[in-house]
């Protein structure tokens, strides 16, 4: 293979950097949520874009602020390096400033009630996930069946709220033992939290300045919370 050949842009870089082509309103949720195709080079990729003005208001939610926790559920995925939430970035887009996350190709008629019992150890992580990011809106159909059967977790916008408000359908794991995998990743997160801001690596840095200090704050004792029960609620 010649070194020098250039296969074209990833998915990412058309996301981050590609101009927006096209895009069609979904009929589903109660917020705009577009399919876009973002071209850059020729190539093309699919995304899902959740513009700040199509928010509709929440009596408990800042008004505002959904397509930031969109992002920042993907960037407390990756810090935990879980990689269970579909790459996603803030960008403009047609109706301003919003989200804009990687398209994962799957079957529509799969959800959470479908899923094969292969597919505990994938769940439990995103049972997991929910308790740390304070998942307040987890839906059957929020879990998405992609390639290679890899379960990728979706619709964040409801999340990291300073109250705790999970709600979920994923029951299955109630008083379980929380995986010692998942439980070192937590504590791995929960030392960090407590550097200085400016010390912290990229990510971790991102996420902290995105969320107010009191969700911050909130996020610390959930985090203290599950590492002193290790074990799912129920």
């Amino acid at each position: 293979m010649n070194p020098d050949v250039n296969d074209g842009p990833t998915a990412t870089d058309i996301i981050r950097h590609g101009e927006i082509v096209s895009y069609q309103l979904t009929p589903l949720g109660s917020n705009y949520t577009f399919v876009i195709t973002i071209e850059m080079d020729g190539n093309e990729s699919l995304a899902i874009y959740k513009p700040k003005e199509g928010e509709a208001p929440l009596w408990d939610f800042p008004s505002g602020t959904l397509y930031k926790r969109e992002y920042a559920a993907y960037l407390l995925s990756e810090i935990l390096g879980w990689n269970i939430v579909p790459f996603t970035i803030i960008r403009d887009g047609p109706y301003g400033v919003g989200s804009v996350q990687q398209f994962v190709e799957h079957d529509p008629k799969q959800n959470y009630y479908t899923l094969e019992d292969g597919c505990a150890d994938q769940l439990r992580v995103i049972a997991c996930f929910d308790l740390i990011a304070n998942s307040t809106d987890r839906k059957a159909n929020h879990l998405l069946m992609g390639d290679g059967g890899k379960i990728w977790s979706i619709d964040h916008g409801l999340t990291f709220h300073a109250e705790m408000k999970v709600r979920t359908v994923i029951w299955d794991f109630s008083s379980e033992p929380i995986p010692e995998g998942l439980l070192g990743s937590l504590a791995s997160l929960r030392e960090r939290l407590d550097l200085p801001v400016d010390s912290l690596p990229s990510l971790l840095k991102e996420l902290v300045t995105l969320l107010p200090t009191e969700e911050v704050s909130a996020l610390k004792m959930r985090l203290d919370w599950v590492l002193e029960e290790r074990v799912f609620p129920g």
